[in-house]
């Protein structure tokens, strides 16, 4: 099992992804199964031998809701905003921002945008992401 190490090391590489304009998910070598959250072992065979792909940036709305209250100061500009859950192609689920008027079973595309000095995905329609 690699060495534990503060969490934000942990997420260095799907945080360096995003810099670079990528979804990273991490990969069990063992069993293949794809994860969003970083972790050190497999969520499903528990194998501390993972690492990490580029995702293609595609999949399907599985949920969306609207935020209206912030949870924090740095968020409250945005207000309201569109929270989705996607089923990105490669099997796992990640949350993200919405385009606005996204519905549930819309094939989207990610991209990306700069807030408050972070990289932060939004995904869009795939029919609108040519114009993003």
């Amino acid at each position: 099992m690699p060495e534990r190490s503060n969490p934000s090391s942990l997420s260095a590489p799907y945080r360096a992804g995003l810099g670079e304009g990528l979804v990273r998910l991490q990969v069990c070598h063992n069993c293949s199964k794809v994860q969003t959250l970083a972790r050190y072992a497999c969520s499903d065979c528990g194998t501390g031998d993972l690492g990490w792909t580029n995702a293609s940036g595609l999949g399907t709305v599985y949920a969306v809701t609207s935020v209206a209250r912030a949870p924090s100061e740095e968020f409250r500009a945005l207000a309201p905003y569109t929270l989705v859950l996607v089923d990105l192609d490669e099997g796992a689920r990640l949350m993200a921002h919405g385009h606005d008027g996204i519905r549930i079973g819309d094939r989207v595309q990610a991209s990306f945008f700069e807030h408050a000095g972070q990289r932060l995905v939004r995904f869009v329609p795939i029919d609108e992401s040519r114009d993003s």
